[in-house]
């Protein structure tokens, strides 16, 4: 094998697409430092640097802020390649979602060019759960007949948005979520006021989905549907065991700030 190469910051930047400035912030941040610095002042990048700011790239791509990262590498203990098989489960989940849209956008272009008619249903393919409607029971079942006016409200609006503008607020939750789960396994205190940026993105997200303002006792209640509801305790546990009761704490530890 020859001799591993070395990088100097600028050959990093274009090999990575990761500009200069970045990633001299990181140096200064402690999250990538250069294997060594020359006579000359310039710093200089070998293999595990890569290697590293490749996960720095996985983890920011996830919507992880930036500040939680480096405790995430910190603490992680395991092998490379179980990292890179979550990271490659969950883009796979993005891929599928992503091919499910693709499918439907065709579908719409061959409708509005009269190459063929499409059935109302696959027009939000890729959008509507496939247990949409035990979700809507179980509202029922637990708030009362009521929530059926919202519940239709909330799908005429789905559907008045269009397959774009509702990809962008899927993947928006999406990104949210994932920077959440960053701060937990990060270990962060669920009442930390320091989750507040984070919980704001979220909570800014079920407003928008909502369509209307989000009330810290409503915020806080969705909590409670997060936590009992099995489908979506077991979606939340994707990122990681105990993540939903976290959430759930942090969602209404921020609820009672903002009501404060």
């Amino acid at each position: 094998m020859g001799k591993p190469a070395i990088y100097t910051v600028k050959q990093l930047a274009r090999l990575s697409g990761v500009s200069v400035r970045a990633l001299h912030h990181y140096d200064e941040i402690g999250l990538l430092r250069p294997a060594f610095i020359g006579e000359n002042r310039y710093r200089y990048y070998g293999r595990e640097e890569l290697l590293r700011l490749q996960d720095i790239l996985f983890h920011r791509e996830l919507g992880v802020p930036l500040q939680m990262i480096g405790r995430l590498l910190a603490q992680d203990g395991r092998a490379r390649v179980e990292i890179l098989a979550e990271h490659r489960a969950i883009l796979a989940g993005r891929v599928e979602r992503s091919r499910q849209l693709l499918e439907t956008i065709d579908r719409t272009i061959a409708e509005l060019g009269g190459a063929c008619a499409m059935k109302d249903k696959d027009f939000y393919k890729g959008f509507t759960p496939e247990k949409q409607a035990e979700y809507e029971n179980w509202l029922v079942d637990r708030f009362g007949d009521g929530i059926r006016e919202r519940i239709a409200e909330s799908k005429a609006k789905a559907a008045a948005l269009g397959p774009d503008a509702m990809a962008a607020r899927v993947a928006e939750g999406e990104a949210a979520a994932l920077a959440l789960a960053g701060a937990f396994k990060a270990g962060a205190t669920a009442e930390d006021p320091a989750n507040d940026t984070l919980l704001a993105r979220h909570h800014g997200w079920i407003a928008g989905m909502w369509d209307r303002a989000c009330p810290p006792q409503a915020y806080a209640g969705l909590a409670d549907i997060y936590t009992d509801h099995p489908d979506f305790r077991s979606h939340l546990e994707r990122h990681g065991n105990g993540f939903t009761d976290w959430l759930a704490t942090a969602m209404k530890s921020y609820a009672a700030r903002l009501a404060a």
